[in-house]
């Protein structure tokens, strides 16, 4: 063999070693490649699984506690959130990892998910049958029997349906006396009666529930073809309110007619000349579950466009009992707003008539007060140091704890239950408390911001306001039932951005009213507005409160909403 020839066969010796060597390196490359991918899957899955379980740990610590902590429902929120982006990229990591499996020999990845619920019962159900096979797939005979199926269920929505309904009355002429006979026009929820229960229903609970202004739900229903203008859909909202009046007033007297309300308030942007001006919207709640009271829950919700004390006055005249709220007597620019609304002060003065309503403060704001002084977590996010905390205000934590603790244990015991517990083994808790603040507080400047938080439970008549729930069972503890009452209002702000007027916060007011005092009840918003404003025009003022959400039981009566 010539040196030419053994030269080109040792050049395509060289050429197949190198493409062997490049097939090794580009299978490596896929095998690593489609391995990261398998880790990367893992560990979204792994991150999510965590949060998932962090998300029920707090859910489940909220169930047992109570609404104990106000930052709780602020943190499930955001853990719901954090989840909800790591289950999408989960999702993403995993189809990557598939995908990167078809064209490698590394084992797929198997994501545990959680168990899926099966769908409701109540739901129709559409089959869809594919199309069988007429001879068998294997030998091509025709003699196949069906021996069973499998099925798959696949939920799916349909698109929001518009109709318009035709109310047709007859007419007849006697022959006899030549008289025309007709049946009498149906009632209508509101005036020229263009719009059904339903669509009324959902358009103020879309507005006062969800936070829709009008405008954005006109832009949505034009998409979907029926073009209602703005003025025409804020007309049917001023008519309902009226047609709703009954039921609301059937609230309000149901509210007043308890021995103790939950006050609070929060403020509301007032469109005002050159700007807004700051409002407030007050909710009243009537909630006696807590000891065992055969009461339903409410809340009636009223509007003011300032501060002043002649509001709550004029909303509770003639009311007295026990009224729960945040501490009063300072002022906004000595305490934060909602827990200084000076505005309850005049229901307390002993002249007043019929009689002085009864102070009873709330302990979740006393306790925020050293809460933010010891919170750790809180200076660690803040670059400080842990011993940056006060020692004084972590003690007082611990021990206000202690009484919160001791009170989630008697929650839902009758009066006298509760009452029994607290003298035996809250008194002690709270004497020894007050001995121990008093103690502090001596030994401290009255500058030093813990003194501060001390002095705002012994200013003026305080400490007697704060203890009172230990001599009266009916009495909570917090205010966090009139909180949850605005945690909605408090979302929707920045949706609505401001009232426009002094009737529209009214308006706003009395549609909360209704909305919330149904939440509470456990009913659907929607559902009993579309029920209750199509049966108001053909009922009686002694048959409205069959129509409040406590009585509306029947289960004909929400299918039909």
């Amino acid at each position: 063999m010539s040196d030419t020839s053994l030269e080109i066969a040792r050049l395509r010796a060289a050429l197949v070693a190198s493409e062997t060597r490049v097939e090794t390196t580009e299978a490596r490359a896929e095998t690593a490649e489609s391995e990261l991918a398998q880790v990367r899957a893992v560990v979204r899955a792994s991150e999510a699984m965590i949060k998932h379980l962090r998300l029920e740990i707090a859910r489940l610590r909220r169930e047992q506690y109570g609404h104990s902590s106000e930052r709780r429902a602020r943190l499930i929120d955001q853990m719901e959130l954090q989840l909800e982006e790591l289950e999408a990229a989960t999702t993403e990591d995993e189809i990557a990892a598939e995908k990167a499996t078809k064209t490698s020999s590394v084992a797929g990845f198997d994501r545990r998910r959680p168990a899926r619920k099966p769908f409701p019962e109540h739901l129709p159900r559409e089959r869809v049958v594919i199309e069988a096979p007429t001879a068998c797939s294997c030998c091509g005979s025709d003699r196949i029997v069906k021996m069973g199926e499998d099925i798959t269920e696949t939920l799916e929505v349909i698109p929001r349906q518009w109709k318009a309904i035709q109310t047709v009355r007859e007419k007849f002429t006697c022959r006899s006396r030549e008289k025309i006979s007709q049946p009498p026009a149906p009632f209508h929820p509101t005036p020229r009666g263009w719009a059904g229960p339903n669509l009324l229903a959902m358009m103020l609970f879309e507005k006062f529930g969800q936070h829709q202004p009008l405008n954005r739900q006109a832009e949505r229903y034009a998409r979907e073809g029926v073009d209602l203008s703005l003025s025409t859909l804020a007309d049917q909202v001023g008519a309902c309110v009226i047609a709703l009046a009954p039921v609301h007033a059937r609230i309000r007297d149901h509210i007043l007619g308890a021995e103790r309300l939950h006050g609070d308030d929060t403020t509301v942007p007032l469109l005002a000349k050159g700007g807004t001006k700051t409002a407030r919207l007050l909710p009243q709640v009537r909630d006696d579950r807590p000891f065992a009271g055969g009461a339903p829950p409410a809340a009636l919700f009223y509007f003011s466009r300032d501060r002043e004390m002649a509001h709550p006055n004029r909303h509770l005249t003639g009311w007295q009992g026990i009224l729960q709220a945040p501490s009063h007597g300072l002022q906004a620019n000595h305490c934060r707003a909602m827990d200084a609304y000076g505005g309850y002060n005049d229901l307390y003065r002993g002249n007043r008539d019929p009689g002085p309503v009864s102070s009873a403060l709330c302990w979740s704001h006393a306790r925020r007060k050293f809460f933010e002084l010891a919170n750790i977590r809180g200076n660690i996010r803040k670059g400080k140091h842990a011993h940056d905390i006060s020692p004084v205000a972590f003690e007082a934590v611990t021990k206000i704890d202690a009484i919160l603790d001791v009170e989630r244990g008697i929650n839902g015991l009758d009066a006298a239950a509760r009452l029994e517990a607290r003298q035996r083994l809250v008194r002690p808790l709270v004497d020894e408390l007050h001995d121990w603040m008093r103690a502090e507080q001596g030994t401290m400047s009255k500058h030093n911001p813990v003194a501060k938080a001390i002095a705002y439970m012994f200013k003026a008549d305080r400490w007697e306001a704060f203890t009172r729930f230990v001599d009266d069972g009916r009495i909570c503890l917090t205010n966090n039932a009139a909180e949850r009452a605005l945690r909605g209002i408090a979302l929707g702000r920045k949706s609505w951005l401001f009232a426009r007027s002094e009737r529209g916060g009214d308006r706003a007011a009395f549609m909360y009213s209704l909305i919330v005092t149904a939440k509470l009840n456990d009913i659907d918003p929607q559902a009993w507005l579309a029920d209750v404003l199509g049966r108001l025009p053909d009922m009686t003022a002694s048959q409205v409160p069959d129509l409040l959400p406590w009585n509306w039981r029947t289960s004909e009566h929400r299918q039909g909403a």
